[in-house]
C-alpha cells in the first residue's frame, strides 16, 4: 500500500515533529518500507496501490503504556467521597480504593471481565491506539491475578490491537494479609509471578512502591525474581510521597517509573543514567485533585524521556482518552505539544521495551493514524474532540 498526499509527522528525532509536506509512505506487509517527499518516491513503489489522503495529517499510531483496563465493578461512590473531602489514602485505609475493586474482580468470571474491558478498549482504538499495556493487580491472589492476565491476552485476540501485560501482584496488601505485607510477598505475590511466567502471561513486572502499599525492600524482592526469570520491570513510584521508588527503578534498569509526582532532580538524573522512561499520568493527578506536579523541567534538564498514558482504572483515573491525556499534560504540567506527541508514541513505546514502534521511519511497524488535522499540535490543543480519520494497524487500513 502507498499513502500519498499527506502531511507526515515522522518524529524521527525528539527535537521536532519531523514534518514532511506532500509526503508519501510506502508499506510492505506490516512494516514501513519508505517515507519521504512524494516527488522523491522511488520507482519501485510507484506501482503500489495508492491511497490519496487528501492532505491529512499522518502520525505514528498512539500507544497507551500504562493501564489497568481489566477490572470488576466501579468506584463511582468513592468519587463522591473524595469530592466530600476524603483523601485517596483515607479511602484506602477505610477499606475502599484498590481493595474494593479486588472484591469485585475476584467475583467476576473471565467472560465478565473481558466483556467489561472491551468497551474501554474500543474507546481507545477509536482514538488511534494500536498498542496497549494492561496490568493485573486487582486479584491479589493466585487465581484472580492469573485470570486477569488471561483476559488481557484475550483482548488482543478479540480486537485489532496489540497488548503487553504487566504482572502487578505487588499492588496492595489484601485484607486477609492485613499487617503482613512481607508474608503476602513471599506466599502469594512471588509464587503467582512464577506461575504466570510459566503460563506465558507476563511481559513485564510492576509494583506499587508507596506508603499505603509496599516499601523498596519488598519491591526489590519481587524485582529480583523478575530479573531471574528474564522479565523487565516497571514501577509505580513517588505518586503520593518520595520513599525511594524512583531510585529503586533506576537501580534495576526499569523500563519506566510511573506517576513520579514527588520525584526530584536527583531522581531524574538516576533515571537518565539508567535509560528509564518517566511515565506521566495526568488523569490520576486530575481525578485525585493533587497539587504536587511531576518535575517536568527536571526531567527535561536531565534528558529523561517522558511518556504519557491514561492510567485507565476504576478509582484514580477512569480515563480512556489519550487525546484528553495529551491536553491535560500540556495544560496541567506545561508539557509542549511536541512532548505530548512523543509521549504517546515513541516514548510510550520505549516504556514498553518496543524499539520498532512510535516513529515513521523505514523498518518500523506500520501502525499509523490519519487525522482530519493540518498540524500535530491540534491533537493536544482540542478538548473532547476526536479528529481521527483512519487507523492503520500492522499495515492494514
Amino acid at each position: 500500500m502507498l499513502l500519498t498526499n499527506a502531511t507526515i509527522a515522522t518524529l524521527q528525532d525528539d527535537e521536532s515533529f519531523g514534518l514532511i509536506e506532500n509526503g508519501a509512505i510506502a508499506l510492505e506487509a506490516d512494516k514501513i518500507a519508505w517515507v519521504g517527499a512524494a516527488d522523491a518516491l522511488p520507482e519501485a513503489y510507484r506501482s503500489q496501490e495508492a491511497h490519496d489522503l487528501g492532505g491529512r495529517l499522518v502520525t505514528p499510531a498512539l500507544i497507551d503504556c500504562h493501564s489497568h483496563v481489566v477490572f470488576g465493578g466501579n468506584r463511582a461512590a468513592e468519587f463522591e467521597l473524595r469530592l466530600n473531602g476524603a483523601s485517596y489514602e483515607e479511602v484506602a485505609k477505610a477499606g475502599g480504593g484498590i481493595v474494593s475493586t479486588v472484591t469485585a474482580t475476584r467475583a467476576a468470571t473471565e467472560a465478565d471481565l473481558l466483556a467489561d474491558a472491551l468497551p474501554r478498549v474500543d474507546a481507545m482504538i477509536a482514538e488511534g491506539v494500536t498498542l496497549l499495556e494492561v496490568k493485573s493487580g486487582y486479584g491479589l491472589d493466585r487465581n484472580t491475578e492469573l485470570k486477569m492476565l488471561r483476559v488481557a491476552r484475550q483482548i488482543a485476540a478479540s480486537r485489532p490491537i496489540d497488548v503487553r501485560t504487566s504482572f502487578l501482584g505487588a499492588h496492595a496488601v489484601p485484607a486477609e494479609f492485613s499487617g503482613r505485607a512481607d508474608a503476602y510477598i513471599d506466599e502469594v505475590c512471588i509464587p503467582t509471578l512464577r506461575a504466570a511466567h510459566a503460563e506465558g502471561l507476563v511481559d513485564a513486572v510492576d509494583g506499587f512502591c508507596e506508603g499505603i502499599a509496599f516499601d523498596t525492600n519488598q519491591i526489590a524482592r519481587v524485582f529480583d525474581v523478575a530479573k531471574s526469570l528474564g522479565i523487565p520491570v516497571k514501577l509505580h513510584a513517588e505518586q503520593l510521597s518520595n520513599i525511594g521508588g524512583t531510585q529503586l527503578a533506576a537501580k534495576y534498569g526499569a523500563l519506566s517509573a510511573d506517576h513520579v509526582e514527588y520525584a526530584n532532580a536527583a531522581d531524574a538524573k538516576a533515571l537518565a543514567v539508567a535509560g528509564t522512561v518517566a511515565v506521566i499520568l495526568p488523569g490520576a493527578f486530575y481525578t485525585l485533585r493533587e497539587t504536587q506536579a511531576p518535575p517536568v523541567q527536571a526531567f527535561r534538564d536531565a534528558g529523561v524521556p517522558m511518556a504519557l498514558a491514561t492510567d485507565c482504572n476504576p478509582g484514580s483515573s477512569p480515563l480512556t482518552s489519550l487525546l484528553l491525556t495529551m491536553n491535560m499534560a500540556c495544560t496541567l504540567f506545561r508539557m509542549t505539544p511536541l512532548e505530548a506527541m512523543l509521549g504517546v508514541t515513541c516514548h510510550a513505546a520505549a516504556a514498553l521495551g518496543e524499539t520498532a514502534r512510535g516513529r515513521i521511519t523505514a523498518g518500523a511497524v506500520a501502525d499509523l493514524c490519519t487525522w482530519d488535522a493540518k498540524h500535530p499540535a491540534e491533537l493536544s490543543y482540542r478538548i473532547g474532540f476526536n479528529p481521527l480519520h483512519s487507523r492503520i494497524f500492522k499495515g492494514a487500513l
